[in-house]
């Protein structure tokens, strides 16, 4: 009976059936309650079958969602099917990575799609909120970018999902925050419409309301997460969350976080881990602001020392009771407060910290240290002697923040340099006890700690930054030596010394990280510096036990030694042949002790080295250390670029001829010439330079006797004029005396006339007197009267003729004595006047011979200057021949033809040979 009753049983269906059967009741059900029943029955499967339920009912559980917003229960039911096939079970037959992905695809193609979930948020329904975030989280962790795209482009996606925070439950809440981060993690534009929809104040009151940094928990370490992500890289947001007033916030929290820990109730162990991240997060944050190269980051700066956050964040790494990772992280973060800011490097030196001595336990409180009263110190003086006196090795972080903060007091201000430098200097020459002097630890005292090798290895760093690229703090550095000579002791300079401790810990085997210390303050010290390499050189055994070093320890200190041939090359590439160890002799002695191809070798190795190659993604913290071993870090970043921005120029340094020097210059211009050649050229510039000189006092000879000639001829002008002038004064004084005597003669001639015609006029009138008185008398005796009277007047016409006659004698005479004179004079006249034509024609003559004379010199002059253009030329040929032979010798090796040094150097002599003969032919 029972299988009669099996045979007429319906077959049973498999889930692929029962699950295409429930998709088309979904698909074609009017009713709620009938798609509520087909959305129940599909997730049943949705987590053991997620390939087959997505496939035939995805689209129809998207359009449920937009239809039956309205019902709670089947919006659920519809959002838990949806999250269950983003995450079915790992057992399941169908589970693959690719679900994922194609359920992600097929909500972003649609706008339309991720609107519906944002439009869910919208419901207070705890479910349809916590389940859309949850969905929406999904859909961006598969297809981030996509979903970015698509919340940004709806009207109210970010506004809604920005409300979210303000949501009192906090599983609502925090879901909220993991999908803002997410959203925010890339997309620019998003963090700035975030930040505008007044997220800053919604994060700030998320943190006071779950107790701040001491007592939040998750939520605080997810809204500094978020804040991260709005403030990352984002210039505007920055903006707007500095002019808002948030610094001081942050500063606020910082300060809050101080009087918990130095108040006397203690936070639970378990509390303290949370704690730390959450201080950690905030410090992260703040550092968001101080990005190097950033255009805010000096603003930024100054506005965190206006809220006091720069002195809080000292008082984090220097508080005792605080975690070293926390205490790092705070040294980093007052570094970047600092790096690059004039005021805010010279404000820092001025601050106080908290510093109890070890021997002096911090005050305590009904059994709890009071930080209120502990002891404090300036905070350069605090940052050193963490750095150089911490000898635990979990406090290496904290000694490398420490080493990170004074480099960032000092960089990019060379007066701070200059004065850290100096007291450096008179702390070490005093002779007082200073275990914190950078120079008395790598001077004197390095084997004194051999078990803590960063003790001398951050000094070296400290002291590589001061000098690094300036040349006042290495001439200051030079000054410095140990010995006295009026004792008898021997003087030592500061290179010398650090060259000798060098050698001695490579003899030693002592830590390699020693000897990277000292090898990286030499090679900084003597690149591009004659003087340091010249001091270098005085001691002249150094170079030789380093060749030694090279060639005999043990191959296994590959870091050291390729370091020590860069300092042999640096001091070869800038040495000359007045170093104390000549050029050629360094040359030598690198060529035939250590060989070209091992100095190849060497340098090729380190800079193939991984802690040089692979610097800025390996760990350069305590984290690169296996447990129980010190950290793996051996230089600092900037000289990691000094050695790959210099490696070529350093490896070329040995196939540079002896005779080819590099002047520094100071534009950074280097360029080699031949010292012999030089020497040659010199001396034929000293030959022409002689010839000139002898035409120029030929020539200032000649003008001397010109100048003479000139003279002479000016002082016979000037004669000439003044006997001419005084000629001149005579005739015209002549001719004055003539027209006197002329005018006196006239004027006597016109009185005598005058009295002889008033003595006629009178007797005239006597005799009419008479007449009258006659012709009254009588006029008988008239006629005789009138002949008397007539022989009178006859006698007194020839006497006037007479007078007149001697008168025009007499003036004949004085006018021929004046002419002969006139004749004399102008004889002489014409006499001066023929000297000095002659005196004339003796200055043209002289004018003439100084001109060709002139045109002489300026003839030499140009044959001089023709000469000079020549050896310039001749330069030019040399450098085109030397570029020439290394091509050659370039294409030889290309070619597989081997070019051994013997011939490079016999070569090299041909060629100068041959460039010194062309160069006297030419000459």
């Amino acid at each position: 009976m029972f299988r009669i009753l099996e045979a007429q049983a319906p077959a049973k269906q498999n889930a692929t059936a029962t699950i295409s059967t429930l998709c088309g009741r979904l698909q074609s059900a009017t009713l709620l309650e009938d798609r509520r029943a087909a959305i129940l029955g599909l997730r049943s499967f949705a987590k053991e079958w997620p390939a087959s339920v997505a496939s035939g009912g995805l689209r129809n559980l998207i359009k449920c969602l937009d239809k039956d917003i309205e019902d709670v229960d089947t919006t659920k039911i519809t959002l838990e099917t949806l999250l269950m096939l983003f995450n079915p079970d790992a057992s399941s037959p169908e589970a693959s990575e690719d679900i994922a992905l194609w359920l992600a695809d097929e909500f972003t193609q649609r706008q339309e799609n991720i609107t519906v979930l944002l439009d869910l948020l919208e419901s207070y329904d705890f479910y349809s909120r916590l389940y859309a975030l949850q969905l929406i989280s999904a859909i961006s962790t598969a297809r981030p970018d996509r979903t970015q795209e698509c919340v940004a482009t709806s009207p109210v996606g970010v506004s809604r999902l920005v409300a979210v925070l303000d949501d009192k439950r906090e599983a609502i809440r925090s879901e909220g925050l993991l999908l803002l981060t997410s959203l925010t993690l890339s997309s620019a534009e998003l963090q700035k419409v975030v930040a505008y929809e007044n997220a800053f104040d919604r994060i700030f009151s998320i943190i006071d309301a779950e107790g701040s940094l001491t007592h939040g928990g998750i939520p605080v370490q997810d809204c500094l997460s978020l804040l991260a992500n709005l403030l990352r890289l984002n210039v505007s947001n920055q903006n707007l969350f500095r002019e808002s007033g948030w610094m001081k916030k942050l500063a606020g929290l910082l300060s809050g976080y101080l009087k918990e820990q130095s108040s006397s109730d203690s936070i639970a162990d378990w509390a303290r881990p949370q704690q730390d991240k959450n201080v950690w997060g905030l410090l992260a944050v703040i550092r968001l602001f101080l990005l190097r190269g950033s255009v805010g980051t000096q603003v930024n700066q100054r506005y965190f020392w206006q809220t006091g956050l720069s002195m809080e964040v000292m008082e984090v790494a220097f508080h005792p009771s605080i975690e070293l990772n926390i205490k790092s992280e705070a040294f980093a973060t007052a570094a970047d407060l600092i790096r690059g800011n004039p005021q805010s490097q010279e404000a820092f030196a001025q601050l106080s910290v908290p510093f109890p001595r070890k021997q002096e336990p911090p005050p305590q409180i009904n059994g709890h240290q009071n930080g209120a009263a502990a002891p404090r110190e300036n905070v350069i003086s605090a940052l050193l002697e963490v750095a150089l006196m911490t000898t635990s090795l979990q406090a290496f972080d904290v000694r490398l923040a420490c080493c990170e903060c004074i480099k960032a007091y000092m960089q990019g201000h060379s007066a701070i340099r200059l004065f850290f430098l100096r007291r450096a200097i008179e702390g070490h020459t005093s002779n007082e006890d200073e275990p914190d002097n950078i120079l008395t630890i790598l001077i004197q005292n390095h084997d004194r700690y051999g078990g803590d090798p960063y003790r001398v290895w951050i000094a070296a760093v400290l002291l590589f930054h001061l000098l690094y690229e300036d040349f006042e703090a290495k001439n200051i550095a030079m000054q410095v030596h140990e010995g006295d000579a009026e004792n008898g002791e021997e003087v030592v300079t500061c290179i010398q010394a650090l060259a000798s401790n060098l050698v001695t810990a490579e003899q030693n085997m002592e830590d390699e990280r020693i000897s990277i210390a000292y090898l990286t303050i030499l090679c900084s010290w003597m690149y591009e510096d004659h003087d340091a390499v010249n001091d270098f050189l005085g001691e002249g055994s150094t170079i030789q036990s380093i060749v030694q070093l090279v060639t005999q320890t043990n191959q296994s200190r590959t870091l050291s030694l390729g370091l020590c041939v860069v300092l042999l090359g640096i001091v070869y590439e800038f040495s000359t042949k007045d170093s104390p160890v000549p050029r050629d002799t360094i040359h030598q002695i690198i060529t035939t002790r250590l060989g070209r191809e091992r100095y190849i070798d060497r340098i090729t190795k380190l800079r193939e080295h991984s802690m040089i190659r692979d610097y800025e993604v390996l760990p350069q913290d305590l984290s690169s250390s296996q447990a129980g071993t010190i950290p793996e870090v051996y230089f600092d970043s900037t000289f990691v670029e000094f050695i790959k921005d210099n490696f070529s120029r350093i490896i070329r340094a040995i196939d540079r001829a002896p005779g080819l020097e590099v002047p520094v210059v100071a534009n950074g211009i280097h360029k080699g010439i031949s010292r012999e050649l030089v020497d040659s050229l010199k001396a034929q510039v000293d030959d022409r330079s002689q010839t000139v000189q002898k035409l120029e006092s030929e020539v200032a000879t000649l003008e001397r006797k010109l100048g003479q000639e000139q003279a002479d001829h000016r002082k016979a002008k000037d004669s000439a004029a003044i006997e001419l002038n005084r000629i001149r004064n005579i005739n015209d004084a002549l001719q004055r005396n003539h027209e006197e005597d002329l005018q006196k003669f006239h004027k006597e001639s016109q009185s005598r006339q005058h009295d002889l015609e008033r003595q006629h006029e009178s007797e005239l009138r006597r005799l009419r007197d008479d007449m009258q008185k006659l012709k009254v008398d009588s006029e008988a005796s008239l006629a005789r009267v009138r002949e008397r009277d007539d022989a009178e007047i006859q006698d007194h016409k020839s006497t006037i003729s007479r007078l007149r006659a001697e008168l025009d004698k007499s003036s004949k005479e004085h006018v021929q004595d004046l002419q002969t004179a006139h004749e004399d004079y102008t004889n002489k006249l014409s006499g001066l006047e023929s000297r000095l034509q002659r005196a004339e024609d003796r200055c043209a003559d002289a004018e003439s011979r100084a001109t060709r004379l002139h045109e002489e010199a300026e003839s030499k002059e140009k044959a001089r200057k023709t000469t000079q253009t020549e050896l310039d030329d001749l330069l030019m040929v040399l450098g085109d021949l030397e570029e020439k032979r290394s091509n050659d010798k370039k294409r030889l090796r290309t070619l597989g033809e081997s070019t051994s040094d013997g011939e490079d150097n016999e070569e090299g002599a041909s060629g100068d040979g041959e460039g010194g003969s062309g160069l006297e032919e030419e000459a």
